[in-house]
C-alpha cells in the first residue's frame, strides 16, 4: 500500500478515535483531518478545499432556512392536528402518525419536524394514559426513514450527491434515489407499526417527574420581616451554598427577580424559590429568618415563569461541564429543577453533576426562554411543558408554495437544486417570512462545515489509493458472493461506522471505497453510492447516532439499549431490502 494511503488511514483512524471518545465535535475533527492530510502532502490545496466549492454544503444551508420557515409558520401543523386523534388504538395511532412524518421528512429537514412533534405527541400520549415512549422513538425512526426517499431528505444524501459530482459523475436527481428509498421507507415504517408495540417498554418521561413529584424538588420560603436575614445579601444570609438546594427566584411584590445574584439584598416579605434537592428541606428550616410558604402549586404565576424541558446535544457547550462550571443560571437566565439521564432523575447536588449528551434538563425560566434558545446549538430540543400547539399562520401557504417550487424546478431541470434552494430561501427572507437574523440562525454551521470537510476527506481517500486498497480487500474477502455480498458488506460497515462517528463522516469514508468496489465487481457505482447514503442514514441503534434520536431520548424516558431493541431489527430490514432492490435498479 502506498505511503500516502498509510498516512490517510492513520489520519482517519485518529479521527474515528476522537469521535468515538467524544473528545471533540465532528466538524472540527474532520476539518483538522483534512488540514493534516494537506500539510503532509497527501492532497493539494484544490482537493482540500473542494468541499467548499461543491454545491452540497450551500444547498444544505439553504434548506435549513426553508425548514425554519416551515417550523415558524406551522406549515405542517394542519397535518399534525389531523393525525393525532383521541380514539385510535396503539397501532392505528402509530400508522396515522408515522406515515405522514416519513412523507414530510422526504422533502424537509427531519430535525424541526421531530422538534415540533415531540411535545405534542408527548401531551397526547399522556392524556390517553399511554407512555410517550411508545411513540417518540418510532417518530424519530420514521423521520429518518423518510429522509432517504428524495435527495432533499437529509444532508447525507446531498453529501453523497456532492461526492458523485466531485468524482466526475452527475449529481443525484431529486427523485433518483426514490426508487430505492421509497420501498425502504414504506417497508421500514410498516415494520415500526408492527414491532414497536411489542418491543418498546413503557417508560416514565422527564415531564412526568415534574408533574408527579414537583414538591420533591421545588420549595418556596418567605423572608420574615425584621428577621435574621432581612436586610442581608443572599451570600451573607447563608443562602448561597446550601446542600441539595439553591435559590433561583425572588418574588418581591409584583416583581420577579431571577437569576438571583449573591449580592441581592433580601427584604422582609420576599418569597424565595429553591430548586434542586428540595428533600433536604432541613437546610432551609435551619436558616433563621425563613418561614415555609407552604404552597401547593409550583409556579408563582403563569405569566411570570414557566417550566421547560431541554435536551442536550453533541454540539452543546454544556457537555462535560457541571452547571456551576457553565454558569448556567447567569448564562441562560434559567434554573435547572432536575436532570434526567437514561430514564431516571439524577440524585445529588445538581450544580456538581457533569452534563452528558442526551441529558434532559427540566428548567424553570421566564416564558421567553424557548424563543431565545430553541435555534441554538446549546439544546437540541426546547419545549415548554403543557404548551398549546403552534397555530398555522397565513404565511404557511407561501412557505408550502416555496417548497413545491423548489421540488418542481429541481426535478424538471429548470434549475439546479442549489439554484432552486437558494432562490427559495432568498424569497422567504425578502417576503419577510423570516428576518435575516432568523435565517442566519437557522443555518447549522457545524453541519455545513462537516459536509465540506467530508468532501475533502473523500478526495484524500480516493487520491491516496486507500479506497482502492480497502475495496480490493473487501471484494477479495467476499469472493464468490458477487454484487450482493459486496453490497451487503459495504452497508454493514457503513451502519457500524455511522453509529461510531456521524452519518456524514461515515458516508465520506465509505463512498470512495464503494465506488471502487462497484467497479471491481462490474456494477454501476451510482447504485452503490446511493446504497451508502441509505446505510449512513440508517442510524437506529443508539440515542447518539443521529440527532433526532437524541432529541427523544429524555422526553421518552428511554434507556440506552432501548434503541437497539427496536433499532436492530429495523436496521436488518433496511440492509436486506437495499441489498435485494439495489441490483434490480442499477444492475
Amino acid at each position: 500500500m502506498p505511503a500516502e494511503a498509510w498516512l490517510t488511514l492513520a489520519a482517519i483512524a485518529a479521527a474515528v478515535f476522537v469521535l468515538v471518545r467524544d473528545l471533540l465535535p465532528p466538524a472540527p475533527v474532520l476539518l483538522g483531518t483534512v488540514v493534516v492530510l494537506l500539510v503532509v502532502g497527501v492532497i493539494d490545496t484544490e482537493q482540500a478545499l473542494a468541499g467548499f466549492a461543491n454545491p452540497a454544503p450551500i444547498t444544505v444551508a439553504a434548506l435549513f432556512v426553508v425548514a425554519r420557515a416551515v417550523e415558524k409558520t406551522g406549515a405542517i401543523q394542519p397535518l399534525v392536528s389531523s393525525v393525532l386523534r383521541e380514539k385510535d388504538g396503539p397501532r392505528s395511532a402509530l400508522a396515522r402518525l408515522l406515515f405522514p412524518v416519513a412523507g414530510s421528512s422526504a422533502v424537509l429537514n427531519n430535525t424541526p419536524i421531530v422538534a415540533m412533534l415531540v411535545p405534542q405527541v408527548s401531551s397526547w400520549a399522556e392524556r390517553r394514559g399511554r407512555s410517550p415512549a411508545s411513540y417518540l422513538m418510532p417518530l424519530s425512526f420514521a423521520a429518518i426513514l423518510g429522509g432517504v426517499v428524495t435527495v432533499l431528505g437529509t444532508s447525507t444524501n446531498l453529501l453523497v450527491s456532492g461526492l458523485l459530482e466531485a468524482s466526475g459523475e452527475d449529481p443525484i436527481g431529486v427523485f433518483e434515489i426514490t426508487r430505492l428509498g421509497l420501498p425502504v421507507a414504506v417497508i421500514g415504517t410498516v415494520a415500526l407499526v408492527l414491532l414497536a408495540p411489542r418491543l418498546l417498554r413503557n417508560r416514565a418521561p422527564a415531564r412526568r417527574d415534574l408533574a408527579g413529584n414537583a414538591r420533591e424538588f421545588v420549595v418556596d420560603m418567605d423572608v420574615v420581616p425584621d428577621g435574621a436575614i432581612d436586610g442581608l445579601s443572599v451570600e451573607a444570609g447563608g443562602l448561597r451554598h446550601l446542600a441539595g438546594v439553591f435559590l433561583v427566584q425572588v418574588r418581591r411584590g409584583p416583581d420577579l427577580i431571577g437569576p438571583v445574584a449573591p449580592s441581592l439584598i433580601l427584604r422582609g416579605g420576599d418569597r424565595l424559590r429553591f430548586v434542586g434537592r428540595a428533600d433536604n428541606v432541613i437546610d432551609l428550616q435551619a436558616v433563621r429568618g425563613l418561614d415555609s410558604a407552604a404552597q401547593e402549586h409550583v409556579a408563582f404565576d403563569a405569566g411570570a415563569s414557566a417550566f421547560f424541558e431541554a435536551v442536550v446535544g453533541a454540539e452543546s457547550p454544556l457537555v462535560g461541564k457541571t452547571l456551576k462550571e457553565a454558569g448556567f443560571r447567569s448564562r441562560y437566565q434559567a434554573a435547572v429543577v432536575a436532570i434526567h439521564r437514561a430514564g431516571a432523575r439524577l440524585e445529588g447536588k445538581l450544580g456538581s453533576i457533569p452534563i452528558r449528551i442526551g441529558d434532559t434538563l427540566l428548567l424553570l425560566a421566564d416564558p421567553g426562554f424557548r424563543s431565545r434558545w430553541y435555534d441554538r446549538n446549546d439544546f437540541l430540543l426546547v419545549s415548554p411543558l403543557d404548551a398549546a400547539p403552534p397555530v398555522s399562520s397565513r404565511q404557511a401557504v407561501a412557505v408550502a408554495a416555496v417548497i413545491v417550487a423548489i421540488i418542481t424546478t429541481a426535478a424538471t431541470g429548470l434549475l439546479s437544486l442549489l439554484e432552486a434552494s437558494l432562490l427559495g430561501a432568498f424569497g422567504l427572507v425578502v417576503g419577510r417570512v423570516l428576518s435575516p437574523g432568523e435565517a442566519r440562525r437557522a443555518v447549522d454551521i457545524d453541519v455545513v462545515l462537516l459536509i465540506a470537510a467530508a468532501l475533502g476527506l473523500g478526495q484524500a481517500a480516493s487520491q491516496s489509493g486507500l479506497a482502492a486498497e480497502i475495496a480490493g480487500g473487501l471484494v477479495g474477502a467476499l469472493d464468490g458472493l458477487g454484487v450482493y455480498g459486496t453490497l451487503g458488506g459495504l452497508m454493514i460497515a457503513t451502519v457500524i461506522l455511522t453509529e461510531l462517528v456521524s452519518n456524514a463522516a461515515a458516508a465520506a469514508i465509505m463512498f470512495p471505497i464503494a465506488v471502487v468496489a462497484a467497479a471491481d465487481v462490474g456494477h454501476d457505482p451510482r447504485g452503490f453510492a446511493i446504497a451508502i447514503a441509505v446505510a449512513a442514514s440508517a442510524s437506529f441503534l443508539s440515542p447518539i447516532g443521529y440527532q433526532t434520536n437524541t432529541m427523544v431520548y429524555g422526553p421518552g424516558g428511554y434507556r440506552f439499549f432501548d434503541y437497539a431493541r427496536l433499532g436492530a431489527p429495523l436496521t436488518a430490514i433496511v440492509v436486506v431490502t437495499t441489498v435485494i432492490l439495489e441490483p434490480l435498479f442499477w444492475g
